[in-house]
């Protein structure tokens, strides 16, 4: 069976276009098309219903997704045991990362990784904590850098690599800025401008709340820490950030009467074999 044809009927399954299918697999819409219409042909199955541009799983579809899974990630996993047998570093890695954790933490790891195995051909993919972690556990990602969930699903293997103290922050304008002391119950009666609500930042400040059963008073929410900055500077609301980004920042740390913080580390699937690219990445972590 073509595995060529399968990452294609895997694409648009999961992105329900043969477009974007097209953008993720870096092909021509006609190409993932043909990959498609090799497949049907081969199975003699009809997977998917096309009706103008909607795209929908046919009921045979649905049935083959899961084991057309599970046969792209036994062959991922045959490649790379094989590459072990070989010391030879090279060839494709997908790193998923959040734009903060590219951006505050990874530089002088990527570089020293650059430097090292300059064979590899590094793809790196910007996205959220959240989503990342649930790419690696259906195996499109080899590993992520991220913000750890607190309760990692059992499928997956988490090592932390950095803890990350959470300041509330607002600007030097605000009515808080300049107290030399900000209960909480005080905090909440103003708007805040914080991560979604889906985001494991957010629920580390949400359960914190609760238990003090207290609501927040929501203004703004974006899951870019930078926009989330922004929004704080020009005064739109109290926020919560990460210390390592309040160097230069036109914000005020608020004395709130609560420390949190968060743990930012690896991501890796318990039964996934880490290719040589991957291990070596690996051992460049801190």
């Amino acid at each position: 069976m073509d595995f060529n044809s399968l990452q294609a009927f895997l694409a648009v399954a999961e992105t329900g276009s043969f477009s974007r299918a097209a953008q993720r697999l870096y092909l021509t819409q006609p190409a993932v098309s043909k990959r498609l219409a090799i497949l049907e042909n081969e199975l003699g199955l009809i997977l998917f219903d096309r009706m103008g541009r909607q795209v929908s799983l046919t009921h045979a579809g649905r049935t083959l997704l899961p084991r057309a899974r599970e046969l792209l990630l036994q062959a991922q996993d045959l490649k790379h045991l094989a590459s072990e047998l070989t010391e030879k570093v090279s060839g494709p890695l997908l790193l998923g990362t959040s734009h903060h954790i590219g951006l505050h933490r990874l530089p002088d790891v990527l570089r020293h990784y650059r430097t090292a195995y300059p064979d590899v051909q590094l793809d790196i993919r910007f996205m959220d904590s959240e989503a990342a972690c649930g790419c690696v556990e259906k195996g499109e990602l080899e590993l992520a850098i991220v913000t750890l969930p607190t309760d990692p699903p059992p499928n997956l293997k988490v090592r932390k690599l950095w803890e990350d103290k959470l300041c509330f922050v607002a600007a030097p304008e605000h009515e808080l800025a300049g107290k030399s002391r900000v209960s909480l119950k005080e905090l909440i009666r103003y708007p805040a401008v914080l991560p979604g609500p889906t985001t494991y930042t957010r629920s580390i400040l949400e359960k914190a709340i609760r238990e003090r059963e207290l609501r927040i008073s929501l203004g703004m929410s974006t899951n870019y820490m930078e926009t989330l900055k922004m929004l704080t500077e020009i005064n739109l609301g109290w926020s919560l950030l990460p210390e390592t980004m309040l160097v230069q920042a036109k914000l005020e740390v608020l004395p709130v009467d609560l420390q949190l913080k968060r743990s930012l580390g690896l991501v890796l699937h318990q039964e996934r074999i880490l290719s040589n690219p991957a291990q070596a990445l690996v051992s460049c972590l801190p």
